[in-house]
């Protein structure tokens, strides 16, 4: 079966903006990134892994992101108190290992609703606005989260490229 990929435009980021608007556009840009890198797959090729034994995917990558972006903006900026969607009894590489009986359109809907959930959240936050973080024991500023969302994606869209030009040769951005 084929995934149906959701029409994936990337828009440039703007090369003068202001600093929300260019951090948003960044994580934008990298968000449709990996779903680029996802679009005409069949739900098989979203579930081969990169290299035995490693267990990455480009559908666990999706799902990782999933938890990161409801991890990072609701649960611990917003304080949510929402579970983890694919972290099961606190193993975080379950997102990527337990992808066999996943459902590819499931998870990437779920995807979409997180992110959607991420930009409603971050956009009643000003960039200087902070929350403390207990697992680092600081406080961390929202400029900070869109900071480190973007390195996440970059990260791991260099992942999702190798991933695919394994899966059927497609290289490019």
């Amino acid at each position: 079966m084929t995934w149906t990929a959701p029409q994936v435009t990337r828009e440039h980021t703007p090369y003068i903006a202001g600093e929300r608007e260019m951090l948003e556009g960044w994580l934008d840009y990298h968000r449709q990134t990996l779903l680029g890198k996802c679009a005409g797959l069949t739900e098989d090729q979203l579930k081969e892994s990169s290299a035995p034994p490693s267990n990455l995917t480009l559908l666990g990558l999706v799902r990782h992101m999933a938890d990161v972006e409801r991890a990072w903006f609701r649960r611990r900026l917003a304080g949510q108190d929402v579970p983890f969607l694919y972290i099961v009894d606190g193993d975080h590489n379950s997102n990527f290992s337990r992808v066999a009986s996943a459902d590819a359109e499931s998870d990437f809907a779920v995807y979409a609703r997180e992110v959607e959930a991420a930009r409603k959240t971050a956009a009643g936050y000003g960039l200087d606005e902070t929350f403390f973080y207990e697992s680092l024991g600081e406080s961390i500023s929202v400029r900070w989260v869109y900071t480190h969302m973007i390195e996440e994606y970059a990260r791991h869209n260099g992942h999702a490229d190798l991933l695919r030009e394994r899966i059927d040769g497609a290289t490019g951005q």
